[in-house]
């Protein structure tokens, strides 16, 4: 079962929280902290992501699994909220096994195939020599060395093991995976339940006409955008990104 850290008291409404490519649960404790005031909040590591089971296969049909399983031993059903490829799985989820997801949150992505790659940031990593890093300001230097983005170098050397020397990353698998990830699979069954989909004002990762493709398969979807975030939201706007995710979920009605 994959790796999660839990927030809040655990007779509190829960929440799960899944997040993106290349990050793990750690990238989501503030945000726990300050849910976890009502909530019981998990954090999971994805497969192939942070302290969690390394595997062969990272798509879709595998993440909302890895999801139900820990939903389903830790009591059955939850709110769920995901980010970037932690949407993605969420949405499977959620069309796979309904049952498990009383309100869906997902942020920043739609159910489509992107054509841009995240390659990028693998042969970044690789190319990293772990030989000579001894702290994690060696490895984000090294990063920005190799044209990383600073705000991403610090973000990706969050899964590095430094006493280790190694990445807590999978990156061949990722490699292997990353049509998958960058696409989402085909599926006839519609959620019914309630979902927010709330994207950056600077990003364009959820455009105006995937909106139909959104309520293709989500029909009670809801729309809406933090205009000081970028695809990071929960980052880049913390105080926005809670306060939204907290009024959806604590909403009257199922």
């Amino acid at each position: 079962m994959l790796a999660y850290q839990t927030f809040g008291d655990t007779s509190a409404p829960p929440v799960l929280i899944a997040h993106g490519l290349y990050g793990s649960g750690r990238n989501w404790g503030v945000i726990a902290k300050r849910l976890s005031d009502t909530r019981h909040v998990v954090t999971v590591d994805m497969r192939n992501h942070g302290s969690s089971f390394h595997a062969a296969t990272n798509g879709y049909d595998d993440l909302a699994g890895d999801l139900a399983e820990v939903i389903a031993a830790l009591g059955g059903q939850m709110d769920v909220v995901g980010h970037s490829m932690g949407g993605k799985a969420a949405m499977m989820l959620a069309l796979t096994a309904p049952q498990a997801v009383r309100r869906l949150v997902v942020g920043d992505i739609a159910p489509v195939t992107y054509t841009h790659s995240q390659m990028q940031m693998i042969e970044a990593m690789r190319a990293v020599d772990l030989s000579a890093v001894t702290r994690r300001s060696d490895a984000t230097a090294q990063l920005a060395d190799l044209g990383v983005d600073p705000g991403v170098c610090a973000f990706l050397a969050q899964s590095l093991d430094v006493e280790a020397r190694t990445w807590r990353l999978n990156l061949d698998a990722l490699a292997a995976e990353m049509p998958k990830i960058m696409s989402f699979p085909t599926v006839e069954t519609q959620y019914e339940g309630s979902a927010l989909f709330l994207s950056g004002g600077a990003s364009d990762y959820v455009l105006h006409e995937h909106r139909d493709v959104i309520r293709g398969l989500f029909p009670r979807a809801r729309f809406a955008r933090l205009p000081k975030a970028g695809h990071w939201l929960h980052a880049d706007d913390p105080r926005g990104f809670e306060a939204t995710v907290r009024a959806f979920l604590d909403a009257p009605g199922a």
